[in-house]
């Protein structure tokens, strides 16, 4: 099933939507900015599915743990005990 448009669509756009499906019409082309990318559709996001990958391998193991360190902190920093 295809995704949804991001931005909310107008009342009448969805009624007109309607009966074209309705009586078999064809539907309205997308505008050109909403054209799917076949390559990107194919891996599912413009590259967010394998960039967490890429970067880690491109940090160094020093900095990885520094990256980790600052995280574990930051979730932590609010639960201490009083």
């Amino acid at each position: 099933m295809p995704r949804p448009p991001k931005l909310r669509r107008d009342l009448n756009e969805t009624a007109f939507d309607l009966v074209q499906a309705a009586t078999g019409q064809t539907p309205k082309p997308l505008p050109a900015g909403e054209q799917h990318n076949a390559i990107a559709a194919e891996r599912g996001s413009k590259g967010g599915k394998r960039g967490g990958k890429a970067r880690a391998a491109k940090l160094s193991a020093k900095r990885r743990a520094t990256i980790a360190r600052d995280a574990a902190r930051a979730r932590w920093k609010g639960n201490k005990p009083k």
